[in-house]
């Protein structure tokens, strides 16, 4: 029953793009031989992340928790350290979205090695962990780390490799999966629960915007030292000489070794973390070693339907709409994916009602789900706006992360700290696999240089809820001060 109601989530979130794709296809973008895997590979996608998700709500989750009570329960601070950075560092590199996003590179800047590309995101992730869990110990102020943090990022972004700033952007969105979390906010909670405070509730949030940070400044790090090549730009295409079944069937041995080196690491750290902390009864790591089968087996048939389907037709369709109307169909399309992708994320439906619960009913979820929906359309269109006039991405990073910052000076900490950590929200399975492939698509057929143009697109989606949800504090606030002033007035509770 559980895993029957994973997988129906899961299928809520493709469905809708499955449905405008097959649209577009019947009507001004026809994709041809890419339909027929695009649909199966929606299928494969929707049912391998179901199933990952049930695995690591029965594995990984608890591990993740149980781990964060025993490390805090230590109270020791330099092993909370070297087990933030080994937990950021092994649950990104089985992360789902950083190896797509490593595919997505590797099939436009062939000279980036995956492997390399990986280990910089992993590494970032893991120091950050780090550092975030540094900073709720020592109860330092989350906006001044974060202005500090992202004033290094801006400057290292100036002195980087252009086009690599698409990319590390891109990487920060791509980290805060379903994978890396879960163990980063067990991590969060546990240690703000360990540390009983007044200000608890603000110290466990933040943990995930400081970790999304540190992959941007390590792929920017990467690209003052080492330059990606020539651009090839070609998306990746169906091979059209194959039956539907032996298409997928081909790609199974290349997917069933990523996914082991991926999750091989991990494995090993759980296995650890059993011999030195846990120390589980066997019924419970029995459980564990089930749910982590179901992430193997969930893992390898969503990258059959990412890398079978939904790359080669996204980029099949970007590539049709651009020759439309001398670009100008990606927006309007850009817009409605933006909207749909967001809307079917069950992340966003999580994040909503905790916003819902954090402000006393005051936000409900539909007015966040309204906002979040309009700020990530408006952010693919502008993705595809920079695709189709080949817009510097600084243009839109610069004033988005100013208002950013400008708001956090008015909005409540705890609000800041909600935003950044729903940064990569957003940014889910959706963004890493089918739009920034039609980005990438529509970027190669309008002759621009996609490592360029087209990456950035999940950096826009990310930076949604920094504005979106500190506004919503912000009106929170208002209301909440109205509310009290009203109280105070009459001399009654309301």
């Amino acid at each position: 029953m559980q895993a029957l109601e994973k997988i129906k989530e899961a299928f809520i979130s493709v469905v809708p793009i499955m449905g405008v794709v097959w649209l577009l296809h019947m009507t001004i973008a026809p994709i041809g031989d890419s339909l027929a895997p695009f649909l199966a590979g929606g299928i494969l996608l929707a049912l391998g992340l179901g199933i990952f998700l049930l695995g690591a709500e029965i594995s990984l989750v608890p591990i993740g928790q149980k781990s964060g009570a025993a490390l805090t329960s230590r109270r020791s601070l330099p092993l909370l350290l070297v087990a933030g950075l080994a937990i950021g560092f092994f649950t990104t590199v089985a992360e789902p979205d950083v190896q797509v996003l490593a595919a997505h590179v590797t099939a436009v800047a062939p000279a980036i090695s995956p492997a390399v590309l990986v280990f910089m995101i992993a590494i970032g992730v893991g120091l950050l962990v780090a550092v975030a869990i540094a900073r709720s110990v020592l109860r330092a102020s989350l906006k001044m780390m974060l202005a500090v943090l992202y004033l290094l990022v801006f400057g290292c972004a100036c002195l980087t490799e252009p086009s690599f700033l698409g990319i590390a952007f891109d990487a920060g969105g791509a980290t805060t999966g379903p994978m890396t979390v879960p163990f980063i906010m067990a991590l969060g909670v546990g240690i703000a629960s360990a540390y009983a405070r007044s200000d608890a509730a603000d110290q466990s949030f933040g943990f995930i915007g400081l970790a999304s940070i540190g992959p941007v400044l390590a792929v920017l790090l990467l690209g003052m030292f080492a330059a990606p090549g020539s651009s090839s730009g070609k998306p990746e295409a169906a091979p059209s000489d194959l039956p539907l079944w032996g298409h997928f069937i081909a790609l199974l041995p290349e997917i069933v070794h990523e996914v082991l080196m991926a999750l091989g690491p991990l494995a090993a750290m759980c296995v650890l973390f059993q011999l030195t902390l846990l120390h589980l009864p066997p019924i419970q790591l029995a459980r564990g070693i089930v749910g982590f089968i179901y992430t193997f087996v969930g893992l390898v048939i969503f990258f059959l339907g990412v890398k079978g389907g939904f790359i080669p037709a996204g980029a099949a369709l970007g590539g049709q709409l651009a020759s439309l109307w001398k670009g100008a169909a990606l927006l309007p399309v850009g817009f409605v994916l933006g909207a749909l992708a967001v809307c079917a994320e069950p992340a966003v439906w999580v994040l909503n009602d905790q916003i819902e619960q954090v402000s006393g009913g005051h936000i409900r979820a539909r007015v966040m789900l309204f906002s979040l929906s309009i700020g990530v359309a408006c952010a693919v269109g502008f993705a595809m706006f920079r695709v189709w006039q080949g817009t510097s991405l600084w243009w839109f990073l610069i004033p988005g992360y100013a208002l950013t910052f400008l708001l956090a000076t008015r909005c409540p900490p705890l609000f800041t700290a909600i935003a950044f950590d729903s940064g990569g929200v957003a940014s889910g399975p959706m963004a890493s696999t089918f739009i920034l492939s039609f980005t990438l698509g529509a970027s190669h057929s309008m002759g621009g240089t996609p490592v360029t143009d087209a990456f950035g697109v999940i950096a826009m989606i990310a930076m949604t809820p920094l504005i979106t949800i500190q506004i919503l504090g912000i009106l929170y606030a208002r209301k909440r001060r109205a509310v009290e002033a009203q109280k105070h007035s009459t001399g009654t509770p309301l």
